[in-house]
């Protein structure tokens, strides 16, 4: 969609026939093949963007999560190996570039699941959490330190995409198409969060109003 609307982009992630394939059709657009678990992830990301030639938009798409009810600790940990190291790794590095440059934008996907702690998926809303309140957190530093760096925190709901598992039904699944309009509206309207859809922003609004006591007595799968 934003190479669409004219933008030049380069793309990154860690399956290289997606990549390949992705470039491909849009005019041979630069990628590079990068885990954010990797230390040297930043610096994978400094060679493409220097490919790209400089970048405005940072969109952060890497995530893991897994409903848990067994509580394995080998997923609690893998989940937070990527969606809070592997976010502060790629995150931190962006903001530096951004703070050098003089302005930026940072845009990254989170989840209506940090609203609360889901015993079916600890990790997973604990971590998403940590995304929320990090994003937060450096808005708010940027506005101390005299930065022009926009945040946008993505919140979707249910989409249906190969992160979720075809074994659990999941209530209100949206097709991404929909959605991924919907987030390139709110990056390029510069929207400081963005909850998708209509539904979701009822459905948090709602939670958000149940007491701590009562949400977790209640068998939420």
């Amino acid at each position: 969609l934003f190479h669409q609307q004219g933008h030049i982009i380069a793309i990154a992630g860690r399956r290289m026939d997606n990549l390949q394939r992705i470039s491909t059709e849009l005019a041979n657009c630069p990628y590079a093949q990068i885990d954010i678990t990797d230390t040297q992830a930043p610096t994978r990301l400094q060679e493409l963007i220097e490919d790209l030639g400089g970048m405005d938009i940072y969109l952060h798409v890497s995530g893991i999560g897994k409903q848990n009810r067994q509580l394995d600790s080998a997923i609690e940990l893998s989940t937070v190996e990527t969606n809070v190291m592997g976010f502060t790794r790629l995150i931190d590095y962006v903001w530096h570039y951004f703070a050098q440059k003089g302005h930026g934008h940072i845009a990254a996907f989170t989840s209506i699941a940090g609203t609360k702690g889901m015993g079916a998926a600890p990790s997973y809303s604990a971590t998403k959490r940590y995304c929320n309140t990090y994003l937060e957190a450096l808005s708010q530093l940027a506005h101390i330190r005299g930065l022009d760096i926009t945040f946008t925190d993505i919140r979707p709901g249910f989409v249906d995409t190969d992160l979720l598992s075809k074994d659990f039904h999941y209530p209100m699944m949206m097709k991404p198409q929909p959605v991924a309009h919907s987030i390139v509206r709110g990056i390029l309207s510069g929207k400081r969060i963005v909850t998708i859809d209509w539904r979701f922003r009822i459905l948090v609004f709602l939670w958000r109003l149940i007491p701590s006591c009562l949400w977790i007595r209640m068998k939420i799968g």
